[in-house]
């Protein structure tokens, strides 16, 4: 069954406690997205929040970095209870290094690919790969629909995990929606990244239909 790494960014930001805790039973993690405004034309979650959220449950946290410098933001985040931290491929001025740094403070690391991006690009990094965020739609933007390429690069992803024997998870990040999620699912994406479909619906109810499929 598919999992729920469920984003915070389309929760109700003036009542993120109780929002949390709402949908907490239905999330195997929460998803952070973490915006510098100058990566993307936003700016989202920062540490000292984070850490204050932290205290709000006990399932893990994901921090997304979508910055220019996500080597400089590992120890801040991590200092703010991060349990893994995913950062954009392009952003990296070397990917292997950010890897490197992540999993030195004990945490899970990944990275997120870009509709433009291949997967070969991945080809030197599999090893240090915990996490493979697909992504979607274009970065920094919510409500915008699934690029169509999407399910037919998370099957590439998985027939390389596959045959390498990795654990390397999949994550779908980007318009998830009731008629794109059963394509992640028969694609072979372990985790989407619920925003509107978590928190505009009920959890509970969508949690029964992700299950069904």
């Amino acid at each position: 069954m598919l999992k729920c790494s469920t984003s915070l960014w389309s929760a109700d930001l003036a009542n993120l406690a109780s929002e949390i805790q709402r949908v907490e039973p239905y999330s195997e993690r929460f998803h952070l997205d973490v915006a510098d405004g100058h990566y993307v034309k936003n700016m989202l979650f920062f540490p000292d929040l984070v850490k204050t959220l932290r205290k709000q449950t006990q399932q893990p946290f994901e921090i997304h970095l979508m910055v220019t410098d996500p080597l400089a933001w590992i120890e801040p985040f991590v200092e703010a209870g991060a349990d893994s931290i995913i950062f954009c491929f392009d952003a990296a001025k070397d990917p292997n290094k950010v890897l490197k740094a992540i999993k030195s403070q004990g945490k899970q690391a990944g990275v997120s690919l870009l509709i433009h991006e291949s997967i070969e690009l991945l080809e030197p990094h599999w090893a240090d790969l915990d996490v493979l965020c697909i992504v979607g739609t274009a970065m920094g933007i919510k409500g915008a629909t699934m690029d169509l390429s999407v399910p037919g690069k998370i099957r590439m992803a998985r027939d390389v995990i596959k045959r390498r024997g990795l654990k390397t998870e999949i994550e779908a990040d980007g318009g998830i929606r009731r008629e794109t999620v059963p394509l992640l699912h028969a694609a072979g994406a372990d985790y989407i990244v619920p925003g509107s479909l978590m928190f505009g619906s009920n959890p509970a109810e969508m949690r029964q239909w992700l299950a069904s499929l």
